[in-house]
């Protein structure tokens, strides 16, 4: 049968993918079934010669006969090199559309919360404005340690009844978390802190000068084999990696069992 690619184009489509923390069995059954569906296969990649987390998570579900794409977004402070990853990115995959596959790109955690894929979202938006987009969300690294630790016996509803929860990257200075901590206190909100890594050494001792140690939870690589989450005063305050986080309960709701 001769191949139409008027019918390829059509039947072309990009979906952008969250995968997830870490563990392959968090991924929804629609990631499941877009990643089964894809001709191509791409994820961001901090080196072309990387694997990238996002691929490692979802490999379980990825076929020997699909291609794989890996896009480069640096990890670089630059705005432009990062800028010209994006374009990149998505001039990449607009080219693998175009020529009539279909392309899933993946996203660790969620795809629209702090996702390296929102950026080629937009710039697909501004460059090729009438290509569609499916985009499936992710379980994200807050929501997961939550329930790693109550599994685990440490009860730990990320929100109850009319409290917010504020998930935000951990603040660069002791001054900004402190900040923080006050303004989350007077809101009666729950923090989900995510990139602490290195700023641990800090807020470790800022976090006791506050007794609030005992009420925080700290978690790191949840989803891969290497998984910790436990009471962050159980938690030795040297240097932690980048994939790091805590959740800081400052109070809790006036009705409860």
């Amino acid at each position: 049968m001769d191949h139409d690619p008027t019918r390829a184009q059509a039947t072309a489509a990009l979906t952008l993918v969250g995968v997830g923390p870490g563990d392959p069995e968090l991924l929804t059954v629609a990631a499941v079934r877009a990643i089964e569906a894809a001709a191509v296969v791409a994820y961001p990649v901090a080196r072309l010669e990387a694997e990238g987390m996002a691929a490692r998570i979802a490999a379980p579900w990825i076929q020997a006969g699909q291609r794989r794409l890996p896009l480069l977004f640096p990890m670089v402070a630059e705005a432009e090199p990062r800028r010209a990853a994006w374009h990149a990115a998505a001039e990449a995959l607009a080219a693998q559309l175009q020529a009539g596959h279909a392309v899933v790109l993946l996203c660790e955690g969620d795809s629209s919360l702090y996702a390296s894929c929102s950026y080629v979202l937009l710039a697909l938006a501004e460059r090729h404005p009438a290509m569609a987009v499916r985009v499936i969300p992710g379980i994200t690294a807050a929501a997961a340690a939550a329930a790693a630790a109550s599994s685990a016996g440490i009860p730990w509803p990320l929100a109850l009844q009319q409290e917010p929860l504020w998930i935000l990257p951990t603040p660069d200075t002791a001054a900004e978390l402190g900040q923080l901590l006050e303004a989350a206190a007077a809101a009666g909100a729950v923090l989900a802190l995510l990139k602490l890594g290195h700023r641990w050494s800090w807020v470790q001792p800022l976090l006791e000068q506050r007794g609030l140690l005992a009420q925080t939870l700290f978690a790191q690589r949840v989803g891969w084999p290497d998984q910790l989450v436990a009471a962050a005063e159980a938690v030795s305050p040297a240097e932690q990696p980048y994939f790091s986080l805590l959740l800081i309960r400052q109070g809790w709701p006036a009705v409860l069992p």
